[in-house]
C-alpha cells in the first residue's frame, strides 16, 4: 500500500487547482560588491551588510512561504547568488522549490526570476534592449501533468526617471512578437511588474504620453479593444494575442498592490490569453484572482510595510513596497462568468445618485460635470445650477476650475458625514464655462436647507472661536492651514468657501487668497 501511495503521490499533489503568483520583492541584494548595485545597496555603506541581507532573506522567504504558490515570478532580485541564497533559505524553513530560473542580463542591477514546483523543460531570455537598465523578459516552460505551460516574467520600465510610455511599449512589442510565434494552442501567462495600471488607456499621465495615447498594456498586449477593457466572456472566442486582465475581477476599491505617495496602483499583473478559457488542458479558475494581504505586510496605520530605509540607513524592518498577487489554474474546464455574481458595467448617473448609495457596484459616468472650485488636488463639481455638488478628494489632478467634463467615478466614500469621490478619471474635456451662477451668496446662510458640497461666494462676517457670524447667524469656519486662522474678533471677507461637513455643516477655507481680513 505504501508503494502505491508513493506512485500516486505526484498525481494527488497536482490534481487540484494550482496557484500562480508574482511578487516584486523590492531590491533583494547580496553583500558582495559587484559594481552594479544601487547606491543604497553598496556593501559597507548605508548599514547594508550581511546581517541586513539575512534579515531581508528571512522576510522575503516568510512572504513566499505564506503565499504558498506553486509557481511564482519574482522581480528585483540582484543576481543568481542571492537567488540561490533565497532558494536555500526557503528549503531550510520547509518551503522549498525544486525548480528555478533567473535572467542574466550583464551589467543590470536587478534581474527577474521564477520558482516552480513543476519541472522546467525550457527557458530563455527575451532581450528588449542593450542597455543594462533595460531588463530582459524571462520565458520559462513548465510541465504540469503532461501539459506544457509557458510563463513570461516581466519587469518593465518604471514611470519615474523619464519613464515615458514608449519605453514600456518596447517591452510589450518584444513580448507580443514572441507570443505571435507560439503555436496557436500553446498555453501561457504574462505576469510581473509591468509598471502600468490596468486602465492605462484612461489614466496615462500627460507627461508620460509620448505615444499619442497608445499604451503598452492596453494596445500592444490588447487588454483593451475599441477603448474598452476585454471582458472574460470575450475570451471564449478571442484571437491570438488578446489578453484578459484579472484585475477586473476585484471591486474597484480592492484593485491595488502598490501605493506611491498614497496613490493606489495596479503595477503588478497576471494577464491571460484565450487558451486559459478554452476547456482544453490548463484553464483559469474563474474569479480566483486575489491580492495577498497578510497582516504583517501592513503597518499599524494601514500603509504597505515596505523595506525600511530612513535617514540614509537600512532599518532591518519591512518587506516590500509591493503586495503579491495570484490566480488559480486547473485541469478542469473554465466556468463561464454567468455563474459569478459580479457587475462590471459602466452606467450614466447624476451626482444625486452618489448620495443615495454607500459604495459603487458599477463605475459611474457623470456627464457635463463642472469644476466650480479647485484647490490643490481637491475640487467641488456640479452638473446643474440647482443640482447637488460633490467633493473630489485627492483626485482632481488634471482638472481645471471653470471647465466642464465627462468624468468616470470609480470610488466614493463618506468621511465623517462628507460625501467624497476618491477616484475619478477624466473622459472628455468639454470647454470653459462661466461659474457665477453656480455659487451661493451670503443669502444662502439663512436658508434652512443648506446642503454640503456647495461653494459660498463673497460673504462678510466676524470670526470668533472657529465660527463666523453673518447677520446674527453662526456657522463653523475651518481653515485648512492653521497658520491662516485669524484672531478672534476679526472681520473677514471670504471670497470662496466650500460648504463641507465634519459631523456637522461647516465652511472650509482652503487658501489665504480666498479671504481678506477687513478689521482686527
Amino acid at each position: 500500500m505504501r508503494y502505491l501511495f508513493l506512485f500516486l503521490f505526484p498525481f494527488l499533489l497536482f490534481s487540484k487547482p494550482f496557484k500562480v503568483a508574482t511578487y516584486n520583492v523590492e531590491n533583494l541584494f547580496d553583500a558582495n560588491f559587484q559594481g552594479t548595485e544601487y547606491k543604497e545597496y553598496i556593501p559597507g555603506k548605508h548599514n547594508w551588510n550581511q546581517r541586513m541581507v539575512e534579515i531581508k532573506l528571512n522576510h522575503t522567504a516568510e512572504v513566499i512561504c505564506d503565499l504558498d504558490a506553486d509557481i511564482i515570478g519574482l522581480q528585483e532580485v540582484e543576481n543568481s547568488m542571492i537567488f540561490e541564497a533565497l532558494i536555500k533559505r526557503l528549503k531550510r524553513v520547509g518551503c522549498g522549490y525544486r525548480y528555478s530560473a533567473i535572467t542574466h542580463k550583464k551589467g543590470a542591477p536587478i534581474q527577474v526570476a521564477l520558482l516552480s514546483r513543476f519541472p522546467i523543460v525550457y527557458q530563455k531570455e527575451l532581450q528588449v534592449g542593450y542597455s543594462p537598465l533595460v531588463r530582459n523578459i524571462l520565458e520559462v516552460e513548465v510541465e504540469v501533468e503532461r501539459n506544457h505551460l509557458t510563463l513570461f516574467v516581466n519587469h518593465w520600465k518604471s514611470k519615474g526617471r523619464e519613464g515615458v510610455e514608449s519605453k514600456r511599449i518596447k517591452y510589450a512589442k518584444t513580448l507580443q512578437k514572441r507570443i505571435s510565434s507560439l503555436p496557436a494552442k500553446r498555453e501561457y501567462i504574462v505576469l510581473g511588474d509591468l509598471n502600468s495600471h490596468y486602465n492605462a488607456h484612461l489614466t496615462l499621465d500627460k507627461r508620460l504620453n509620448d505615444t499619442n495615447g497608445v499604451t503598452a498594456i492596453g494596445d500592444i498586449l490588447q487588454t483593451v479593444i475599441n477603448k474598452k477593457l476585454v471582458q472574460e466572456h470575450q475570451m471564449l472566442k478571442a484571437d491570438h494575442g488578446i489578453h484578459y486582465n484579472t484585475w477586473q475581477e476585484l471591486p474597484f476599491k480592492y484593485r491595488w498592490s502598490h501605493k506611491f505617495y498614497g496613490h493606489k496602483g495596479t503595477l503588478d499583473h497576471i494577464l491571460l490569453p484565450s487558451g486559459m478559457f478554452d476547456h482544453q488542458g490548463i484553464d483559469y479558475v474563474n474569479n480566483s484572482f486575489k491580492v495577498f494581504k497578510a497582516p504583517y505586510l501592513f503597518t499599524k496605520k494601514g500603509y504597505i510595510n515596505s523595506w525600511r530605509y530612513k535617514n540614509g540607513k537600512h532599518m532591518a524592518k519591512g518587506y516590500s513596497d509591493h503586495l503579491p498577487i495570484y490566480a488559480l489554474l486547473d485541469m478542469k474546464p473554465y466556468v463561464p462568468e454567468k455563474q459569478i455574481r459580479r457587475s462590471t458595467k459602466t452606467v450614466n448617473q447624476n451626482i444625486e445618485y452618489l448620495y443615495s448609495v454607500e459604495s459603487l457596484s458599477n463605475e459611474v459616468v457623470l456627464k457635463d460635470a463642472v469644476v466650480i472650485l479647485k484647490r490643490g488636488n481637491h475640487a467641488v463639481i456640479k452638473q446643474t445650477l440647482y443640482g447637488r455638488g460633490v467633493y473630489l478628494y485627492g483626485c482632481a489632478k488634471g482638472l481645471k476650475e471653470g471647465y466642464r467634463y465627462d468624468l468616470l467615478v470609480q470610488n466614493i466614500t463618506t468621511y465623517h458625514g462628507l460625501k467624497e469621490v476618491t477616484d475619478v478619471i477624466k473622459l472628455k474635456e468639454k470647454g470653459k464655462i462661466s461659474l457665477d451662477a453656480y455659487y451661493y451668496s451670503s443669502k444662502a446662510i439663512y436658508q434652512s436647507n443648506l446642503k454640503q458640497n456647495e461653494v459660498i461666494y463673497n460673504i462678510t462676517g466676524v470670526y470668533h472661536n472657529k465660527k463666523i457670524t453673518i447677520g446674527g447667524k453662526e456657522i463653523p469656519l475651518y481653515f485648512k492651514k492653521k497658520i491662516n486662522r485669524p484672531s478672534n474678533g476679526s472681520k473677514l471677507k471670504i471670497g470662496y468657501a466650500h460648504l463641507g461637513y465634519y459631523k456637522k455643516l461647516q465652511l472650509v477655507v482652503y487658501s489665504k487668497k480666498d479671504f481678506d481680513i477687513l478689521e482686527k
